[in-house]
């Protein structure tokens, strides 16, 4: 639904510019209108780092964890740096 659904809001907010982060299309699952930032998943966009990971530790989820705390989530962009939903409870 990610991919679709950002294709949708583009469609439908055509006027506005969203910023968007490289890799994580599938991980969409909103926006917030006041200030038209992204919601993306972090559920979703862990699953798509432990896909893509290549290490053969068994520690794919562990791994992708790290890396998004440290290298996605904690970046400031400006004013439309993505949402992160913390949906992940497991």
């Amino acid at each position: 639904m990610g991919k679709e659904l950002l294709d949708r809001i583009v469609e439908n907010y055509y006027e506005e510019e969203f910023l968007t982060v490289d890799g994580f299309d599938e991980a969409v699952i909103g926006i917030e209108e006041n200030e038209m930032r992204l919601i993306y998943s972090v559920k979703k966009c862990l699953e798509i780092i432990a896909r893509d990971e290549t290490g053969e530790d068994g520690d794919a989820y562990e791994n992708a964890y790290e890396y998004f705390t440290f290298n996605v989530s904690n970046a400031y962009v400006g004013k439309q740096t993505p949402i992160w939903c913390w949906d992940n409870f497991e």
